[in-house]
Parts: structure tokens; sequence; C-alpha cells
């Protein structure tokens, strides 16, 4: 029940994908759907459920923490297609939609791990940390949930309120990739 009307905007509002010289692309990418999923008590690998409820793109189920996934998506999800997808984990899984509170951004090219190696204290070089693996981490100040989706592709989820921030931040550390 809401007591006044939503209205969408988006987080980065004036972000365009930028290219940095012939190595480095940063992102904004589409506010579809992000969704946290809280296993039940005794319900350790629900993992398995989790691929049949997302979209089916790669690594779009990626852990957050022991019992903890989020499920992410480019297209956002009407209340009904979220309460059917509830239904599904019904007993196994409590899901939260965040998809109003978090903001995903990639970055890419063969500079990507040199930029977030700047950043964040995760050893992202590939042979540590392979496609589809995931870490909570900070990148300067700024908590986010960092995925390796590609050889040379990363994206970081961040709190909406923090998006803007660390939209700046990338920027600003990518200068020397010009």
């Amino acid at each position: 029940m809401r007591d006044f009307p939503l209205f969408p905007r988006a987080a980065l509002t004036s972000a365009r994908a930028t290219r940095f010289g012939a190595s480095l692309i940063l992102q904004p990418l589409p506010e579809g759907h992000v969704l946290q999923v809280f296993s039940a008590k005794g319900m350790a690998d629900i993992r398995s459920s989790l691929f049949e409820i997302s979209d089916g793109t790669t690594h779009a189920v990626r852990a957050a923490s022991p019992g903890q996934w989020f499920v992410v998506g480019d297209r956002p999800l009407s209340a009904q297609e979220f309460l059917t997808i509830e239904s599904r984990l019904e007993g196994r899984a409590v899901l939260v939609d965040q998809s109003h509170g978090r903001v995903r951004i990639g970055v890419s090219g063969s500079g990507a791990e040199a930029l977030l190696a700047k950043g964040t204290a995760v050893d992202v070089e590939e042979r540590s940390f392979k496609a589809g693996q995931t870490a909570m981490t900070l990148v300067g100040h700024i908590s986010v949930h960092l995925t390796r989706v590609a050889p040379d592709g990363f994206e970081i989820l961040v709190l909406r309120s923090f998006a803007e921030d660390l939209w700046n931040d990338l920027n600003r550390m990518s200068v020397e990739f010009n």
C-alpha cells in the first residue's frame, strides 16, 4: 500500500556508455530487475531452482553470501511476475525485490582488470577471479557486488544512492586509458 505515487527515475540519468581509448568501456546497464534471495533454514542449496526463475542469461544468478544470491536481468518484472516467482520458491527461500534499490554498471575491455585493481582489494585477474565468480567488496569507499561476466567484462551492483558517486569515481579512474 502506497501513500503517494511512485515515479520511476533512472539512477544514472546523465550517464552514457563511455569508451576510454581502445581498452575500456564503462556502461550503465538497464535497470531491469534485481532479486535478492535468502534460502530458508535447512535449504542450503537452492541454486538450481534459482536458474529456473532467472531469465536464463549467463551469470543471471550470482552468489552474495552463504545462502544468499542475487538474480538479475535487463527486463523489469511486473508485480504479478514477481508474485509468480515468489510462489515457485515458497517454503525454500524468501525473495526481496531490490530492483528499486540497486543499479548495475558494466566495465569491459582489456583494461577492465587494471581499472578495478585500482579501486578494490579483490584480485580480479582472470586466473584468480573467473567468469561467474562474485565478491562483495569495496570500490574506493563504496560497497559493491562485483561479478566477472566475461573474460574481459565485469558487472558492478551498487546501492542506488551510491551509483552516481561510483559512476563518477570510475570515470575519474578511467582517464588514464584515453
